[in-house]
C-alpha cells in the first residue's frame, strides 16, 4: 500500500502523488521551445518531485533530448574554483548515466573529449558546452539545476553571464537548448551586488500550492486503494488551513491515516480533523522548523505581518521590499487580486505568532483573579461549555488592571500588544482546559479570527484595531457573515482602541439571525508622568 510522503521527493510507486498534469505539460512545452526557465518557491513545495518527473519525460524521448540533472546544494560554502571543478565532474557523471540508462555505447570520441576537457570558470564552461554539442547528433541538451541558490556568491555573476551568452547565441545549435533553474531565492536575491541584471532572459515558471481539486485528487487516491473516505468538510478544511502547501497537506493526511488509529471502516470526520490539526499546530516537523528558523532571523517579519492584519486598506505587495519578498518566498503571504498582501497560510501564521510570543510577558499571573479555581471551572458551564462572555469580560478587566504595564511586553509593537495579550490569554486558558485554538485570517485585511474548539463546540473571536466607527460597525457585519458560513450562531468581536481618548464599549446585537457580542477595549499607550515603571 502506498503512503503519504513528507520526507523529500515523493515517488508514484511508493506515495500518493498529485499529477500536476497541466503544469507539467506547460513546462515541457517551454523546454521544447528552448526557454531558460526559473522557478523559485519555498522548500518542500514539490519542486524536486516535479522536475524529476519532467526529466523522466525527456529521458523517454531519447532521439531528441539529452537531459542532465544537477544539484548545487553542496557547493554553498565552496570557492568558485572548487565549484567549477565539481560542476565538471557532476556533468561528466550525468552524461555517463544517460548513456547507461539508454543502453547505448559510449562513443570513444566523447570519452577522449571528456578526459581532456575541463571547467575552471564560467568562460571555460561556455566553451565546454559548445564543443560537447558536436557529439550529440542533433540531440538537444536540457539542463535542470536543482538547489540553484547553493551556488557560491562569488560565482553567481559570471555563471549567469555565461548562460545569457549561450541563450542569445544561434538558437538552432545552442547548447544547452533549455535550462531549468530551481531554488528558493530568486535571481534578484542571488545577485548580491545588485549592480547588473545578468539574467533578463529568464522565463519565470510558477509551481503553485495544491488547489482544492488537487487535494481532493490526492486524498481520493487513498480512498480508492483503502476504501476509507474523507468527509468533504475535512478535505475543505485541510486545504483551507494549509493553503494547499504540499508537505502540510501530506502531513495532515499522514496523521489522519497512520497515527490516529482511526478504524478503516469509519470515515475520517471533522472531530478527527480537529485532533490532527491540534497535533500539527504543536509539532516541530522539518517544514515548520525550517520556516521558524528563517523567520526568527529578523523581528521585522512579525511587524510586517501585524501591519498586514491591522490595516483595512491593506499593505501594497511590493516585491522590491526585502521583508515582503522573503515572506512571499517562504509561502506566508501572497499578492491578492487587488495588489495588496494577503496572509496565505493560517498554520504558518499561528506558528510565527507563537515563535514571537515572549515566553514570559510578566503579566501571566494576573490573567485571572486570585480566587479563580486552578482548573478555571469558573469559565465553564456544568456541561463543559466555555462561558466566552465571562472569559472576555475578565480579559477586558485584566487590561484595565494592567494599565500601562502592558507596555513592558518585550519586543512587541505597541499597536500589536493588545492582540498579543489576547492570544496569550486565550492560549493559556485553552491549554489548561484541554481545548484547541488556531488562527484564521480573512484575506489579511484588518482582521484576524481566533477559533477555539472544546467539547466539539466552536467559538469564534474576531479581533481588529479601532479605525473609526464606520469600520467598527462594518466589522460586525463581516463577522456575522463569517459566522453563518461556519454554521455558528454566536461570535465575539474584540476591537482594541489605541486612541488618546478611547471609548470603551460592550454590546450585544442580533445581525442577520446571529448574535454578535462586541468589545471595544482601551489600550494605554503611554504611562502617566507621575508613575514610574519598576526598575529592571
Amino acid at each position: 500500500m502506498r503512503r503519504f510522503g513528507t520526507q523529500g521527493p515523493v515517488h508514484p510507486k511508493k506515495n500518493y502523488v498529485v499529477s500536476r498534469a497541466a503544469e507539467l505539460s506547460d513546462f515541457i512545452m517551454r523546454v521544447k521551445e528552448g526557454r531558460y526557465i526559473v522557478i523559485f518557491a519555498p522548500r518542500q513545495t514539490g519542486k524536486t518531485t516535479f522536475f524529476q518527473r519532467a526529466l523522466d519525460v525527456f529521458a523517454d524521448e531519447a532521439s531528441a533530448y539529452f537531459p542532465i540533472p544537477l544539484n548545487f546544494e553542496e557547493y554553498e560554502d565552496c570557492t568558485p574554483s572548487v565549484f567549477y571543478s565539481g560542476l565538471y565532474a557532476d556533468i561528466c557523471e550525468e552524461i555517463e548515466n544517460v548513456f547507461a540508462r539508454r543502453g547505448e555505447v559510449f562513443p570513444k570520441a566523447l570519452t577522449d573529449f571528456l578526459q581532456n576537457a575541463e571547467i575552471t570558470d564560467h568562460l571555460s564552461m561556455g566553451r565546454f558546452f559548445r564543443r560537447f554539442s558536436s557529439f550529440l547528433d542533433d540531440q538537444r541538451v536540457v539542463l535542470i539545476i536543482d538547489e540553484f541558490d547553493g551556488i557560491p556568491k562569488e560565482a553567481v555573476r559570471g555563471f549567469l553571464h555565461s548562460l545569457r551568452r549561450i541563450y542569445v547565441s544561434n538558437p538552432v545549435s545552442r547548447c544547452p537548448h533549455s535550462i531549468g533553474i530551481v531554488g528558493v531565492k530568486s535571481i534578484t536575491q542571488l545577485n548580491y551586488d545588485r549592480s547588473i541584471s545578468p539574467f533578463n532572459i529568464q522565463d519565470e515558471f510558477n509551481l503553485p500550492n495544491f488547489t482544492l481539486a488537487q487535494v481532493q485528487e490526492l486524498l481520493g487516491q487513498y480512498t480508492a486503494e483503502v476504501g476509507q473516505a474523507f468527509a468533504p468538510e475535512v478535505v475543505t478544511s485541510i486545504h483551507k488551513q494549509t493553503a494547499g502547501q504540499p508537505v502540510l497537506v501530506n502531513r495532515f493526511a499522514q496523521i489522519l491515516t497512520e497515527e490516529l488509529d482511526i478504524p478503516k471502516t469509519e470515515p475520517i470526520t471533522l472531530p478527527y480533523f480537529t485532533t490532527a490539526h491540534a497535533q500539527l499546530l504543536a509539532e516541530n516537523n522539518v517544514n515548520i522548523t525550517h520556516l521558524i528558523t528563517n523567520i526568527r532571523k529578523n523581528p521585522r517579519f512579525e511587524s510586517m505581518l501585524m501591519r498586514i492584519m491591522e490595516r483595512d486598506e491593506g499593505v501594497d505587495f511590493n516585491p522590491d521590499n526585502d521583508i515582503i519578498s522573503e515572506l512571499a518566498t517562504y509561502g506566508v503571504i501572497a499578492r491578492g487580486n487587488d495588489g495588496v498582501c494577503e496572509i496565505l497560510n493560517p498554520i504558518y501564521l499561528y506558528r510565527i505568532m507563537r515563535a514571537f510570543k515572549p515566553l514570559v510577558n510578566g503579566l501571566e499571573q494576573e490573567y485571572f483573579p486570585a480566587d479563580t479555581s486552578n482548573a478555571l471551572r469558573d469559565y465553564l458551564t456544568p456541561t463543559g461549555q466555555i462561558e466566552m462572555e465571562a472569559l472576555l469580560d475578565n480579559f477586558r478587566d485584566f487590561i484595565a488592571r494592567a494599565r500601562f504595564r502592558i507596555l513592558q511586553v518585550p519586543d512587541t509593537p505597541q499597536e500589536s500588544v493588545g492582540r498579543h495579550l489576547l492570544l496569550a490569554y486565550l492560549d493559556e486558558f485553552v491549554r489548561r482546559i484541554g481545548g484547541v485554538m488556531h488562527i484564521e485570517v480573512q484575506t489579511g485585511r484588518g482582521r484576524m479570527d481566533i477559533l477555539i474548539t472544546h467539547n466539539q463546540q466552536k467559538y469564534i473571536v474576531e479581533t481588529k484595531i479601532w479605525r473609526g466607527n464606520s469600520r467598527y460597525q462594518a466589522g460586525k457585519k463581516q463577522l456575522a457573515a463569517y459566522l453563518k458560513v461556519e454554521g455558528a450562531t454566536e461570535g465575539y468581536y474584540v476591537v482594541f482602541d489605541h486612541r488618546q481618548d478611547p471609548e470603551p464599549r460592550r454590546e450585544t446585537e442580533t445581525i442577520d439571525d446571529v448574535t454578535v457580542r462586541s468589545y471595544v477595549i482601551p489600550v494605554v499607550q503611554e504611562r502617566p508622568s507621575d508613575e514610574r515603571l519598576p526598575d529592571a
